[in-house]
């Protein structure tokens, strides 16, 4: 898309976002649901329809409010930012999830305006943070002792934010993590390790 050709906005309160956004959105949430809810089938036992409620919860929610994060930070700071969403991924991680793996690129936020190293560190950083506030939620869920159906989502949940805030902290190529090095060590050094706390909880409280 040519950022510059920017769709017609539609206002939620301060949120400025578009039919195109919203289509985008919900397709990749159900794409990216479905292909885990395919390779989560397995170890979790339970029947498809209920799989693709935890997946949609736990990992769709994890993928798609992290990017929301990004677009938040960045309209803050008057930056055009819409998420679109990769449809060839999107398909290819639900062929792959036949083969009981998922290659996860649901998509981006793409931004247009002033973004130095400080904003983008600051753009960057709010994906894992939104993931490991996930992670808390689900953890204080499990720490409540749920049982059957409802262990399983805040399990999945916990687990699958946990991992996502980790993985995007990877300090290369276009991760978050290169950006918010590059802009703070020191937030850089406390997302990590909080990230790295909560995968070393999962054997406790699972």
């Amino acid at each position: 898309m040519d950022l510059l050709q920017q769709p017609k906005q539609i206002y939620i309160g301060k949120i400025n976002t578009s039919e195109k956004e919203i289509r985008d959105l919900i397709k990749a949430w159900v794409a990216i649901s479905i292909a885990f809810a395919m390779v989560l089938k397995g170890p979790i036992g339970l029947s498809f329809y209920q799989v693709f409620i935890v997946s949609a919860i736990a990992v769709g929610a994890g993928f798609l409010l992290h990017e929301l994060g990004h677009k938040l930070v960045a309209q803050r700071y008057g930056c055009f930012a819409e998420f679109r969403s990769f449809d060839q991924m999107l398909l290819l991680a639900i062929f792959m999830s036949f083969f009981g793996f998922v290659i996860a690129a649901p998509g981006a936020v793409m931004i247009s305006g002033p973004v130095g190293v400080r904003r983008n560190g600051k753009i960057s950083a709010a994906g894992p943070i939104v993931n490991l506030a996930l992670a808390f939620a689900f953890l204080w869920a499990l720490l409540l002792q749920p049982t059957g159906f409802l262990k399983v989502i805040a399990f999945y949940g916990f687990f699958i934010n946990s991992w996502l805030a980790l993985f995007n902290m990877i300090p290369l190529w276009n991760f978050d993590g290169k950006k918010v090095l590059r802009w703070n060590k020191k937030v850089y050094g406390i997302i990590v390790a909080i990230a790295l706390v909560f995968m070393f909880l999962q054997n406790s409280v699972r």
